[in-house]
């Protein structure tokens, strides 16, 4: 008894310490993205929360691959598995408070839209289907007395860590390459930006999200005969009607221009 104690030990503490490791980088990556913006970061910090995701899409796919490792030693050599009523309602009660912690955050995610935060969910997440795993693996060695089920399900829970993994890494590199929003958000700014009193037309659109906002440029066609003020406030109800798309928060800059100008445009230069 003493010695399988001591072999699990290490491997209790080493994901404790990813927890705290990971929810850590959470805090510093949604602190430092909350920083407003200054001389040397003019477009704000929000990118921090990317830079946080990402680091829990490694911390995550790092856990998934020892996981693996250790399942498939275990399969091969199927250790004994021991106070199988404590370890029960030890899972039971983790399983309790990681899922409260995960509708929590899902609470914060849909007022805030917070990237870091969402990355955290998903570690969590996989907190609880680990944990129901364990569960099912208990309850099937209780019932048969096949030392194999444990090591079998984590191997399934290894591969669920790592597809998790996966999906916060894309959804942070998106954010740090810049890439456009969805089509249909595009094409909802179009309309929202064409139904404004005194719009000809609009091109150029260039949308990203930077984590704790999202920043909107186009080019805003109006009479070119107008007064430059009354030109401005077209842009301005214009740029509003854009922010009211995204409660979360948005950079909205339209660049006046008189309708049908012949310019130079990214729309022509880019597939």
């Amino acid at each position: 008894m003493d010695r399988h104690r001591l072999r699990c030990t290490p491997n209790v503490r080493i994901d404790a310490l990813v927890d705290a490791a990971a929810s850590l980088v959470t805090f510093m990556g949604v602190r430092y993205a909350a920083q407003p913006s200054d001389r040397e970061h003019r477009w704000g910090h929000g990118k921090g929360e990317a830079i946080a995701a990402l680091m829990q899409a490694f911390f995550l796919a790092g856990a998934g691959v020892a996981l693996a490792f250790q399942s498939v030693r275990r399969l091969v050599h199927p250790e004994p598995l021991e106070e199988l009523a404590f370890g029960l309602w030890l899972v039971v009660g983790s399983t309790l408070a990681a899922a409260g912690l995960v509708l929590m955050q899902s609470w914060v995610v849909r007022k805030t839209g917070s990237t870091a935060i969402a990355a955290d969910r998903a570690h969590y997440m996989t907190d609880v289907a680990v944990n129901l795993a364990v569960l099912a693996a208990l309850g099937v060695t209780t019932l048969t007395g096949w030392q194999r089920a444990d090591p079998l399900f984590a191997l399934g829970i290894s591969g669920y860590m790592l597809w998790n993994g996966r999906g916060i890494a894309l959804t942070a590199l998106r954010q740090l390459l810049d890439r456009e929003l969805e089509p249909e958000q595009g094409r909802r700014i179009t309309q929202a930006v064409l139904t404004c009193p005194g719009v000809r037309a609009m091109h150029d659109l260039r949308t990203r999200d930077a984590g704790d906002r999202v920043f909107v440029e186009f080019h805003l066609e109006v009479d070119g005969d107008l007064p430059v003020r009354r030109a401005h406030a077209i842009a301005d109800s214009a740029e509003r009607a854009v922010r009211a798309l995204f409660p979360a928060g948005a950079e909205v800059t339209a660049h006046l221009e008189p309708a049908g100008v012949n310019v130079d445009r990214l729309d022509d230069r880019v597939l």
